[in-house]
This record gives C-alpha cells, sequence and structure tokens, in this order.
C-alpha cells in the first residue's frame, strides 16, 4: 500500500513538474493549438465524415447479399369454399353420389411452413454512380482546405496573442536596465548631496524617477500574466497550469524578400480561395448528378430459397422444396414533375454565385496584398528610423550624465534627456513589433 501510494505521489509530481517548465517557442505553441484547438478538431473529424461519406457512396456499386429465414405457423388454417362446379365433378367420379366425408371447405396452406433463402444484388448500371463517386471525392478535399483554413486562423491567433508577452519582456529588460543605471547614479547623486554639492532636490527627482520605473515594472508583470493567459486560452492549454515563452522578437523578426514585396500573387497559396473553386466543382457534380438521372438504371439480382411446409413441425407429412430465380431489374425514368430539372436549375444559379464570390475574393486577396506589402514598407521604415533615435537618444542621456557629474550641467536636463530616452526607447519596441505584425500579416495574406 505504501508502494502504490508512492508510485501516485511521484507521478503527480512528476506531472506537476512537465507544467511547471513548460516553455514554448511560437512554434511548439503553433504545434500544441494545433493538436488541442477544438476548432481544429471538429474540422479534423469532418474529414473522418467526409471519407466516411466516400464509402457510403462506394457501397452503392458493391453486390450486397441478405440471408433471410421466415417461419409461420397457423394456429387455425385458413379454409375456402369450393365452387358447385367441383361438386358435380365429384358426383360424377362417385356414380352421382357425393363421398360420407366430402365437405365443401378445403385448406389450401398447411400449418406449418418454413423458408431460408439468401438474395445478391448488384448495380449494373447508374449513370449517377460514377459522378456521385467523384462528388464525394471531391467534397473530402473541399473539407480538406477548410481544415487548412481553420489551421491558418489558429495559427495567426495563436501570433498575435504569442506577442504581447514578448513586448512585455522587451520593455522589463529595457527598464530593469534602466533601473539599474538609475540605482548607480542615485548612490552618486546622494554622495555628491552630502558633500554639499547638489541640492536635495536633485536626490528627490531621481528617487522619484526611480519609484515611476518600479511601479511601471509591477505594471508591465501584471500585464505579462494577463497576456499568458490569453495565450493559454488560445493553445487550449489549461489556464491553472504555468507557462512560459522562450523566443524574443529578434528570434522572430525576419524580413520580406523582393519576391513576398513584388511577386505575382498566387491565389491557390490561399485555402479559403482553393475552398471556394472546390466548392464550384460540387455544384458541377451536382448538375450532372440530375442529369444522369435521366438515364435507365439497370440492377440485377438472384435468390435461392429453400422451404418447408407440413401440418407437424418437420413431421414425415412435411415436405422441402428448393426455388431460385435470377433477372434483372430495369428503372427507366418517364416523368418526375420537372424534379430533377428544378435542382439542376438551383445548382446552375449556384454555380453562378460561386462564380462571382470567387472573383470577389480574387479582388479581396489583391487588395489584402497590396495594403500588406505597404504596411510592412511602412513599419521597416519606421523601425530603422526608431532605431536610430534609440542611439542619439542614448548619446544625448549619456552626454547630460557626463555633463552633470562634471558639475556643468542641471539634474532637469538629466530628467529631460532620460525621459526622452524612455519614450524613444518605447516607440523603438512598439515599432518592432508593428514590423513583425506586419511581416507576419503579410505572411498570412500570401497564403505562406
Amino acid at each position: 500500500m505504501k508502494t502504490f501510494t508512492a508510485l501516485l505521489f511521484f507521478l503527480f509530481y512528476a506531472n506537476s513538474a512537465v507544467f511547471a517548465q513548460a516553455t514554448f517557442s511560437l512554434s511548439e505553441a503553433i504545434k500544441y493549438a494545433y493538436d488541442h484547438n477544438l476548432n481544429i478538431k471538429i474540422a479534423k473529424e469532418n474529414i473522418s465524415d467526409a471519407e466516411a461519406q466516400i464509402m457510403e457512396r462506394r457501397s452503392a456499386g458493391i453486390p450486397t447479399l441478405n440471408g433471410t429465414i421466415n417461419f409461420q405457423h397457423y394456429l387455425k388454417v385458413p379454409v375456402s369454399v369450393l365452387p358447385d362446379q367441383i361438386e358435380e365433378v365429384i358426383r360424377l367420379g362417385n356414380g352421382g353420389v357425393l363421398p360420407p366425408d366430402y365437405s365443401n371447405q378445403a385448406a389450401f396452406v398447411l400449418r406449418n411452413s418454413f423458408n431460408a433463402g439468401l438474395d445478391l444484388n448488384a448495380l449494373i448500371f447508374d449513370g449517377s454512380y460514377f459522378t456521385a463517386l467523384k462528388a464525394s471525392k471531391a467534397f473530402k478535399e473541399y473539407v480538406g482546405d477548410e481544415l487548412m483554413t481553420q489551421e491558418r486562423s489558429v495559427r495567426n491567433q495563436v501570433v498575435a496573442a504569442y506577442l504581447p508577452p514578448l513586448i512585455v519582456d522587451e520593455n522589463l529588460k529595457i527598464l530593469n536596465k534602466n533601473i539599474a543605471n538609475l540605482e548607480g547614479m542615485l548612490v552618486e547623486t546622494k554622495a555628491t548631496y552630502e558633500a554639499g554639492f547638489i541640492e536635495q532636490l536633485d536626490v528627490d527627482r531621481l528617487e522619484l524617477s526611480l519609484a515611476n520605473l518600479r511601479t511601471e515594472v509591477d505594471n508591465l508583470a501584471r500585464q505579462k500574466e494577463l497576456a499568458l493567459n490569453y495565450l493559454k486560452f488560445t493553445m487550449g492549454y489549461p489556464v491553472n497550469e504555468p507557462l512560459s515563452i522562450s523566443d524574443n522578437l529578434d528570434d522572430l523578426l525576419n524580413l520580406a524578400t523582393d519576391e513576398d514585396l513584388s511577386a505575382p500573387i498566387n491565389y491557390l497559396n490561399r485555402p479559403e480561395y482553393r475552398v471556394a473553386q472546390t466548392g464550384m466543382k460540387l455544384h458541377e457534380y451536382n448538375i450532372k448528378v440530375n442529369k444522369d438521372g435521366y438515364l435507365p438504371s439497370v440492377g440485377g439480382f438472384v435468390s435461392y430459397q429453400y422451404g418447408y411446409q407440413g401440418n407437424s413441425l418437420f413431421g414425415k407429412d412435411g415436405f422441402w422444396v428448393p426455388t431460385s430465380v435470377a433477372g434483372l431489374r430495369v428503372n427507366v425514368p418517364i416523368f418526375d414533375g420537372w424534379n430533377k430539372k428544378a435542382k439542376i436549375q438551383r445548382a446552375k444559379i449556384a454555380m453562378e454565385q460561386d462564380q462571382k464570390r470567387i472573383s470577389l475574393l480574387e479582388q479581396s486577396i489583391q487588395l489584402e496584398v497590396t495594403n500588406a506589402r505597404t504596411e510592412y514598407l511602412t513599419a521597416l521604415e519606421r523601425s530603422q528610423s526608431q532605431e536610430k533615435n534609440v542611439a542619439l537618444a542614448q548619446k544625448i542621456y549619456d552626454t547630460t550624465q557626463i555633463k552633470y557629474r562634471s558639475g556643468v550641467g542641471s539634474s532637469i536636463e538629466v530628467t529631460q534627456a532620460e525621459q526622452a530616452l524612455y519614450q524613444t526607447q518605447q516607440n523603438f519596441i512598439q515599432a518592432r513589433y508593428q514590423l513583425l505584425v506586419s511581416k507576419q500579416n503579410l505572411d498570412t495574406v500570401l497564403g505562406k
């Protein structure tokens, strides 16, 4: 019992340790979402359903064999009244009189009957069969593209949820670096104040700046917790379990190629475009299936039965009779009240609407790609500009510190340079974030 309890404790601890150490890169987070997101699971089940539909359609052309067993026992055997002509015939054959046991009521069935048989049916020709089979295979392609569309949507959601914690981490790195710098400067400033060279106001300004930075760190820590919770929800990860991320902006930030920015648009890279095309193909099959419905269909059948009849159950007064039959069954459609004609007309209208939707989708994709390329170039230019601004703001801040330490600058100049540096750093992080978002959006609209 102690051993079993220890084993359970070990398994629980090991499981807890796995969650405690759960760290995801962006690619790992996307893969986890592919396996646990409920919308993707539903889309995968639709593929299984489509495969079952193919099997269902195919079964219509496979010969079927059925066995039957039938037993019947008359609690009271039905009788029929014989016509008068039979009575006259019996009189003539019996010297003009009826036999003493004669009755004008007779039973034409025996009390017990038992039949066992096999029925074989096969489809020989049906014009709509192969078309329906092709349509079911096309439907599988349709739901497969829908799965890819759903996966892309989930991937975009995970990316959008993964980036905010990264931005918070970048801000925390810069804030902690700035705090370390301010703490060192505060020590020097206090020493200078104690030596009587500066006022208490200079010390107070630094302490206020330091307190503000520490408050901002606490706020960012809470923001990161909220951002990670949303990431867990998007991934399908247990919200109450700990999770951390391993990537940083430098890992994820890759620049677009010339092909990304200038190559012709390949619509087939977009799964929703393939879904639209397959949907139109399904309407084409629907038209052909209904047109094939005007053709005759031919089926064949073979039936074999072995039956028993007798007043006693399987007694000597009974007899066994084999029966077999084979034949063809031809179904010729003549008039269906214009049912198929209406279905064909509706399918043609649906196909024309699909063609218009595809044209509209092409225009939409063109607009998305054009805007995404422009937004990316704008974000790239802004990021490069902000990177230069950070270097310049850092240079100004370092210079004001040197002047302040040398006694030729004021603490107000240091504070102003410090605020400008912090704001420039924030602008640079935001610019890099926008560049990363715009690159991800460009990849999405290009179908990468």
